[in-house]
C-alpha cells in the first residue's frame, strides 16, 4: 500500500507542471504565431495589440494546440474583420488579448483587456469575439 501512495503522489506532481516538452511547444510552435498573429491584427486594423499567453494555465502539450489556434485567429479573423472604420474601432478597443485554459471555451472583455479560454479543442469563436466587441 505505501507504494501505491507514493506512486500516487508522483504523478500527481509530474503532471502539475510543464515540461519540456510543453517549454519548446510555447518556444517554438505558440510564440511565433503570437508575434504574426500582433503584427497580422496592427496592419489590418491599425492599432497595436498585445497577446499575452497565461503560460501557468496549461499543463498539457494537447492543452496548447488550442492555444496556438486561438494565436492564429487573432491575426487571421482580426484582419478579415478589420474592413471598414466601424470594424477597426471595435477591435481597437482591444488593448490586450489573453489566452489561458480553463473549464469551457469562453470570451470576455473589460477595459480594454479580452480573455479567451480554450479548452481541451474548444476555443471561442471570432463571432463571439466580434459580437462582444461590437456592443
Amino acid at each position: 500500500m505505501k507504494r501505491v501512495v507514493t506512486l500516487m503522489v508522483l504523478l500527481i506532481s509530474t503532471s502539475s507542471f510543464a515540461g519540456k516538452r510543453e517549454r519548446d511547444f510555447l518556444k517554438n510552435e505558440v510564440a511565433p504565431v503570437v508575434k504574426a498573429s500582433e503584427a497580422k491584427f496592427k496592419s489590418a486594423c491599425g492599432c497595436a495589440l498585445k497577446i499575452v499567453v497565461n503560460e501557468a494555465s496549461y499543463k498539457e502539450l494537447d492543452d496548447m494546440r488550442s492555444l496556438r489556434s486561438m494565436a492564429e485567429d487573432i491575426g487571421t479573423e482580426g484582419a478579415g474583420y478589420c474592413t471598414d472604420a466601424e470594424s477597426k474601432k471595435a477591435m481597437c478597443q482591444m488593448k490586450t488579448f489573453e489566452i489561458m485554459f480553463g473549464a469551457d471555451a469562453t470570451f470576455t472583455f473589460k477595459g480594454g483587456k479580452a480573455t479567451a479560454t480554450t479548452y481541451g479543442g474548444t476555443r471561442p469563436s471570432w463571432d463571439m469575439i466580434a459580437r462582444e466587441l461590437d456592443k
